[in-house]
C-alpha cells in the first residue's frame, strides 16, 4: 500500500497547483481500546482502564488540484496505554502511527471554505511493552498484533489566513480489522474511531 500512496501523490503532484506542508493535531473522541465484555468463568469480574494520552500529532500534506479538488497524506502519531485486571494483572504501552490518504472537495467561498473528505488508511503499531502475568506469576503470552487497513471521512472549515490555513475536522474511521487482542481476549482495538483535528498548513 505504501508505493500505490507515493505513486497516487506522485501523480497529483505533476498536474496539480501548489502544494501545502504543515502541521495537524488534535485530540481522539473514542479510545483505542475497547472491552469485548465476555463473561468470566466463576463471576470473576474484568477491570479496565484506557489511559491513552489524549493527543493525535504529525505531519500533513496537501496538493491542490483544480474546482476545489485536492489531495492530503498524514502521518498522525498517538500513544497507547491501558491497565486491566481480570484472572491476572495486565497492562500495555505502546504507540500507533497512522497514515491516512484522502481526496478532498473544498466549497467555494473566499475566506472560510467549507470541506468533505473520504479516503483510506492504514495504521501499525510499534514500541509495544507489555506487563501480563499468568497464575503463576511467570510472564504470560503477548498481545497479538498486526497492521489494519481502513476507511476514513471526515469534514470541516479551511479558513484562509493569507499564507497560513487553518482547518479544523471531525473525521471518523472505520477499521477493516481488529489490530490487538489481548492474550486474555479481553480487550480489543476498536474498529471505529472518531477524533477532532485541526490542520495548520502553509
Amino acid at each position: 500500500m505504501r508505493p500505490l500512496l507515493l505513486l497516487l501523490l506522485g501523480a497529483a503532484s505533476a498536474a496539480a497547483g501548489p502544494v501545502s506542508f504543515g502541521v495537524k493535531a488534535g485530540l481522539p473522541l473514542t479510545d483505542f481500546f475497547s472491552d469485548t465484555q465476555y463473561q468470566l468463568a466463576g463471576g470473576a469480574s474484568f477491570s479496565f482502564s484506557a489511559n491513552a494520552k489524549k493527543y493525535i500529532v504529525g505531519p500533513t500534506i496537501e496538493v491542490r488540484l483544480p474546482l476545489g479538488l485536492a489531495i492530503e497524506f498524514d502521518a498522525l502519531y498517538r500513544r497507547l496505554d491501558y491497565t486491566g485486571h481480570a484472572f491476572n494483572p495486565e497492562s500495555v504501552q505502546g504507540n500507533e502511527f497512522e497514515f491516512p490518504l484522502l481526496a478532498k472537495y473544498k466549497f467555494p467561498s473566499k475566506v472560510v471554505r467549507p470541506f468533505v473528505d473520504a479516503g483510506f488508511t492504514f495504521n501499525t503499531l510499534s514500541g509495544l511493552k507489555q506487563s501480563l502475568y499468568s497464575a503463576t506469576g511467570l510472564p504470560g503470552a503477548s498481545a497479538t498484533t498486526n497492521s489494519a487497513k481502513g476507511f476514513v471521512m471526515g469534514g470541516g472549515l479551511d479558513i484562509s489566513l493569507k499564507i497560513l490555513h487553518i482547518a479544523p475536522e471531525i473525521r471518523y474511521t472505520h477499521w477493516g480489522s481488529t489490530n490487538f487482542v489481548d492474550p486474555e481476549k479481553l480487550v480489543n482495538g476498536s474498529q471505529n474511531q472518531a477524533e477532532f483535528l485541526v490542520g495548520i498548513t502553509f
